[in-house]
């Protein structure tokens, strides 16, 4: 058998998205956004393209040392990568038989971008763009030069990161909805920096027309550089998946913010530790005793549908704990006083003590059967026990706040049995979303933790998320179990008559 040399070898990338990592023409292409689509290897494959052109060298990025030689890291992949083409490893080096190199490096701070001054590298790779600073990226654009016959150029991963100067940078190509728009994935656009502000277009012309000051004829030979975008998914990763599917499994375990930004790519989804609940006290729903009254406050809130994946949902709560659950797919006024009223005669439960939010459907309900308005818009009611007024943004923030302590103590349970809860008429408690039959507990789950607390206003008043990021976070659903919970601390607040004296009645 005749021996084929080590630089005969052919790596070749995986179809999809490694492919079109490796076949654009970009200056600069930043490529990935879900975990686990393979792009350590088409970074990998791409530094080592020019290996037969002896004075081709490529630099590949980590924010610092640690990152560089992490176990399973790009620097542990290429030792099964690079001496199958015949490289010889160095100290974070290698080099291949005609004298082409491939270097790793670290910049972990600021100032470690100078130490690269004088230096001339074809192909700049920033592995994790998200971790470098910006400066550092600009700069090292100035080091990204080529004597070598090669068209300088820069690659670079990332996972995303909705508050990473590279959500900016590659905004174009993400839609409202966080996710990468597919039409426009590869495509490339022109750009040019005068001085911190981007001028782009979709032509280099284009660019110089908007930026004619930047391209006078001192400077002819200077061009707008290309940018793309390329997303990739774990579903692409063939390889990965036939060797290792646990990791597909360990990413679909995930809560649904890390799931929406690791396994799904969203750009606008932030795994950030700002749950308003916390996830174990949820869990702890189904079990916990909460303290009986003597004579436990019987009230209903329902969260009227709104359009698309939205559905009625009503809860009939005895004290703190949950005692039946309504949910209705396709829902107007008259259905939901129809579902609330049978509901009100079961657990005797008043008109006074039925709450709707008004918006909407739920308006006409609330007219049409006589209940309570639920305005979440509204401002904060004062402390009930104080009768001082609490720091938050509107009526709906004070509720949730509220809500979450109290789940966050352990005084809130719902009962989840085919008893107590009526799905579309059926008595279950499965329900089907986005075309998945899941388990009503699941869905409770994912809507409580897509309410996150918010940046205080300028006045310091406490704020959650807004009802955009968290449908974001649910695939597009509201968060209707979630807005019913929290309507329930709305009795509490509410003005009456209370401790012997009189307050306002709502």
């Amino acid at each position: 058998m005749t021996a084929v040399s080590p630089e005969a070898r052919i790596i070749t990338p995986q179809p999809g998205f490694q492919m079109a990592a490796l076949s654009t023409a970009a200056d600069i292409a930043i490529i990935g956004g879900g975990a686990g689509g393979g792009k350590t290897y088409a970074l990998l494959i791409e530094a080592s393209r020019h290996r037969f052109n002896k004075d081709f060298g490529a630099v590949i990025f980590r924010r610092t040392y640690a990152m560089v030689t992490n176990e399973g890291g790009l620097w542990d992949t290429s030792k099964d990568l690079y001496p199958m083409v015949g490289a010889k490893q160095g100290d974070l080096e290698w080099k291949f038989p005609s004298g082409a190199r491939v270097s790793f490096a670290h910049m972990q701070h600021e100032k470690n971008m100078f130490d690269w001054q004088g230096t001339q590298i074809p192909l700049i790779v920033f592995d994790e763009l998200t971790h470098f600073t910006s400066k550092q990226f600009w700069y090292m654009l100035t080091r990204n030069r080529s004597m070598c016959g090669v068209r300088p150029y820069v690659r670079c991963s990332c996972n995303p990161d909705p508050d990473s100067w590279v959500a900016e940078l590659i905004s174009w190509w993400i839609g409202e909805d966080g996710f990468p728009i597919p039409e426009r994935a590869g495509v490339l656009r022109y750009f040019t920096r005068d001085g911190e502000v981007m001028v782009w277009g979709d032509t280099p012309e284009e660019v110089i027309a908007k930026a004619p000051h930047l391209f006078q004829a001192e400077l002819a030979a200077t061009r707008p550089k290309s940018l793309t975008f390329i997303p990739g998914s774990i579903y692409e990763n063939k390889k990965l998946l036939a060797v290792n599917p646990e990791y597909l499994a360990g990413l679909m375990a995930q809560d649904a913010e890390t799931k929406a930004q690791l396994l799904e790519g969203n750009w606008k989804v932030k795994v950030d530790g700002l749950a308003l609940f916390d996830p174990t006290r949820i869990n702890d729903l189904w079990t916990n005793y909460p303290v009986v009254e003597a004579q436990p406050r019987r009230c209903i809130t329902c969260d009227a549908a709104g359009f698309g994946q939205d559905k009625c949902v009503i809860k009939v709560w005895v004290g703190w704990t949950v005692v039946a659950i309504t949910v209705i797919s396709k829902s107007g006024s008259r259905d939901i006083v129809d579902a609330i009223e049978p509901l009100r005669r079961r657990y005797n439960v008043a008109q006074s003590d039925t709450l709707i939010d008004q918006d909407g459907v739920g308006g006409g309900a609330v007219a049409l059967g006589g209940y309570q308005g639920f305005s979440g818009g509204s401002p904060a009611l004062p402390d009930p026990e104080t009768d001082t007024k609490e720091a938050y943004k509107n009526l709906k923030t004070q509720c949730y706040y509220r809500m979450a302590g109290r789940v966050n103590r352990g005084e809130v349970r719902i009962e989840v049995t085919t008893d107590s809860c009526l799905i579309d008429d059926v008595r279950t408690t499965k329900m089907k979303v986005g075309g998945v039959v899941v388990d009503i507990r699941e869905v409770i789950n994912q809507h409580l933790k897509a309410i996150k607390r918010g940046k205080d206003t300028a006045e310091g008043k406490k704020t959650i998320n807004s009802k955009e990021e968290q449908k974001i976070l649910l695939g597009g659903a509201s968060p209707d179990f979630a807005d019913t919970f929290s309507f329930r601390e709305w009795f509490e607040l509410r003005p009456t008559y209370r401790k012997g004296f009189m307050k306002r009645i709502n």
